[in-house]
C-alpha cells in the first residue's frame, strides 16, 4: 500500500507543478504590457505553429541564452506543448535572476 500511496503523491506533485501560473486573459494583458513570450519548444515544433510574437528559446538552452530575453525585471511568460518543458524553463529563468516569470503551461492555454 505505501508504494501506491508514494507514487499517488509523487503524480500529484508532478501535476501541481506543470500547472499554469496565469489564464489567457491575464497573458494576453501581460504581453499587451510589454512580457516577452516565450516558446520553449524544439525549433521544429515552433516552426509547425506558435503563438504571434513568441520567441524560440528551447528549454534545453534556456539558462544559456537567458541574456537574450531582456532585462531581468521584464515579465516572461513560457509555454510549451504540455507545460513540462516550460515549468522547467521557469525555474532556469527565475535561477537565472529574473524576477517575474510565468508558466502558461500548454500553447492550447492562450
Amino acid at each position: 500500500m505505501i508504494p501506491w500511496i508514494g507514487a499517488a503523491v509523487v503524480a500529484a506533485a508532478f501535476f501541481f507543478w506543470k500547472r499554469a501560473d496565469l489564464d489567457s486573459a491575464k497573458a494576453r494583458e501581460l504581453v499587451a504590457g510589454g512580457a516577452m513570450l516565450v516558446d520553449v519548444r524544439s525549433p521544429a515544433e515552433f516552426a509547425t505553429g506558435h503563438l504571434d510574437g513568441a520567441r524560440n528559446v528551447p528549454v534545453g538552452e534556456i539558462a544559456r541564452r537567458a541574456k537574450e530575453l531582456g532585462p531581468a525585471d521584464r515579465p516572461v511568460i513560457v509555454y510549451c506543448a504540455s507545460g513540462t518543458r516550460s515549468a522547467l524553463a521557469k525555474r532556469a529563468l527565475v535561477n537565472a535572476g529574473f524576477a517575474q516569470v510565468y508558466n502558461l503551461g500548454s500553447m492550447g492555454n492562450w
